[in-house]
């Protein structure tokens, strides 16, 4: 409508204040609403839009005395992107037809000939057309939400020169995280833009500290430092306020991903503020959901029943099929607990969605790939679960769950094999090969897969293999016995499995197999006496184990107990033979807990 562009450039040259200083939400709605209409089917609304837009530009120009339109261009690159985040088509023909008419007003209008103007128009609408590039890489992974994010990710990287774009882009990645269920990242995408808040706040003065205050919750947080100060921090409107806001944000998305001992670390940033405006009824609120949010660290640590997510390595072969991503590893975080299945089967449907069913397929075998062994037809996803890693320091010093399961960037996995080939074989024979994956970001991060950097491998001998197992159920049972609601079931089964006399099943085949006589002089004596150390703790945990279900079972599972407790006298005899010492003292365990039950049966 003429009428209404005429009573708008009215309106800005009347008020230029309210569009050109100050906040930009006036000038950042206006360039929004302008974009909208350079898209529109009618030519005729198209160049109306476009003029209004040079007008607006030219506007911003002469207010600064002819020096730059800052405030414009920052706004028009942010409303472009908010379109694209928003998924309104804005990469068509007749958008850029639109920018055509813009470059054309610029190059032909004689009052601003011999200014910088011209060619900073050029710059804006190139730059446009960069960000409109990308969207249309965007569109073909629209169904890929790890290649969407990975996209979004480059264009927020792009932008660590002007804040309030990084931002935009960090917004968009929230929502489709939040979109798909990923609430970790979603979360981490809000704490990424509170810190960028923070870091800009902090080097205008106007904060005590910057990103580096954000590096308790995740130390990928650095990357918020490598902010440049150039044109795009001229005209950035942020303030306390606003970080207060960003941090509330922080605190909702945190809860949602149940990540609930962070949220006293973003606390620690907003309390200070409240108290020194003696703003009580907010400081109330901020304890009272402290409160709450401790009160759900209790209660998660007490069930046992938070999941923080599961993670598969997965690599991509075929270069006529994944190009650039040929042969890259990356770590995928999913949901809670995603089984093998699940993630295969998704993979596998989106890229054969992408490639045709026929050429799509799956390796499950975890073992390395030569990809010179593969057919060259085919794109090939090998699929493998992994667990966190943690060296034996991070261990003692990583003391709840939680710690154990945040802020982590190294996974493990195991292949069986033997000498002779074969994967599996006799405990005598069976080996494996420990593969540890380190990515070059920690999770949680602002998105749910991160490439592999480098990895290190293992092989463990037969006798290596028995130490470690026997290890892993030492380590376990004593979990099991010592955590606050003891999982009944899961103690129960693995009692029942560590103290089977079976001839080829259980721990008793590798005690037959590296500590009998005949066995133990072929092997190291030091990993002998490494592998006996280790069975006493075992018979100790299991003893342990034994007097906590004792304590805990009712009438009707006495019979079972009995069974299990004659299982346990016939291992220890088998184990003090092979070992020539007695090993534990069953009597000494059966009647310690019969003696705990009578006293609470008394109670």
């Amino acid at each position: 409508d003429p009428e209404l562009r005429h009573s708008l450039c009215l309106h800005v040259l009347q008020f230029p204040c309210t569009f050109f200083d100050g906040r930009a939400d006036m000038c950042a709605s206006l360039c929004y609403e302008i974009l909208k209409c350079c898209n529109s089917k009618l030519s005729s609304i198209r160049s109306d839009a476009a003029h209004l837009l040079y007008f607006l530009m030219k506007s911003n120009f002469d207010y600064t005395g002819r020096r730059s339109f800052v405030r414009t261009h920052l706004q028009v690159v942010i409303a472009v992107s908010q379109l694209i985040a928003d998924v309104i088509g804005i990469g068509s023909t007749r958008f850029q037809q639109s920018l055509s008419i813009v470059n054309n007003c610029a190059n032909s209008d004689k009052s601003i000939k011999h200014t910088a103007f011209p060619s900073d128009v050029k710059d804006l609408t190139k730059r446009i057309r960069t960000v409109l590039m990308a969207t249309e890489q965007m569109k073909e992974h629209e169904n890929d939400p790890e290649m969407l994010v990975d996209l979004q990710y480059s264009l927020a990287k792009s932008y660590t020169s002007t804040p309030e774009l990084r931002k935009t882009w960090l917004d968009s990645m929230a929502r489709i995280h939040n979109k798909n269920g990923d609430l970790s990242e979603a979360a981490m995408c809000y704490v990424h833009v509170a810190a960028l808040v923070a870091e800009y706040l902090w080097r205008k003065g106007m904060f005590r500290q910057g990103c580096s205050a954000f590096r308790v919750i995740t130390p990928n947080i650095d990357e918020e430092a490598a902010m440049m100060e150039d044109v795009g921090m001229q005209d950035v409107h942020f303030s306390e306020e606003v970080l207060l806001e960003l941090l509330e944000e922080c605190t909702d998305g945190l809860w949602k991903a149940e990540r609930y001992e962070l949220i006293a670390d973003i606390y620690r940033l907003i309390i200070p503020i409240y108290e020194e405006r003696r703003d009580f009824e907010k400081l109330t609120h901020l304890y009272d959901t402290l409160h709450r949010a401790y009160t759900k660290v209790m209660e998660v640590m007490h069930t046992g029943k938070r999941l923080l997510g599961t993670y598969f390595r997965v690599a991509f072969f075929g270069q006529g099929f994944f190009e650039d991503e040929d042969g890259k590893e990356y770590i995928y975080k999913e949901p809670k607990f995603t089984p093998l299945s699940e993630i295969s089967q998704r993979l596998l449907k989106l890229y054969s969605d992408k490639f045709g069913q026929e050429n799509v397929k799956i390796i499950q075998d975890s073992g390395k790939v030569n990809p010179k062994d593969l057919d060259s037809k085919y794109a090939y996803i090998q699929v493998t679960h992994v667990t966190p890693y943690l060296d034996d320091k991070e261990v003692e010093d990583r003391k709840t769950d939680f710690e154990k399961s945040h802020n982590i960037r190294r996974f493990v996995f195991e292949t069986p094999f033997t000498v002779s080939g074969k994967k599996q074989g006799g405990v005598e024979e069976q080996c494996k090969r420990r593969t540890v994956l380190t990515t070059t970001h920690c999770f949680p991060y602002v998105k749910k897969r991160i490439a592999v950097m480098y990895q290190h491998q293992t092989d463990l001998s037969p006798i290596e293999v028995a130490i470690d197992e026997m290890s892993s159920k030492v380590a376990e049972l004593r979990q099991l016995c010592s955590a606050s609601e003891v999982d009944m079931i899961r103690l129960q089964l693995k009692l029942q499995g560590s103290i089977s006399v079976q001839v080829n099943a259980g721990p008793l085949a590798y005690a037959r197999a590296f500590l009998d006589d005949s066995s133990a002089k072929k092997y190291p004596d030091n990993k002998v006496k490494q592998l006996k150390e280790v069975f006493r703790q075992f018979v100790d945990a299991c003893g342990q184990a034994l007097g906590v279900n004792e304590r805990l079972i009712k009438e009707d599972q006495q019979e079972y107990h009995d069974e299990m407790k004659a299982n346990y006298r016939d291992m220890i005899r088998e184990l003090s033979d092979i070992m020539h010492e007695q090993v534990g003292t069953p009597e000494h365990v059966i009647n310690q807990s019969s003696g705990r039950r009578c006293q609470d049966s008394s109670v």
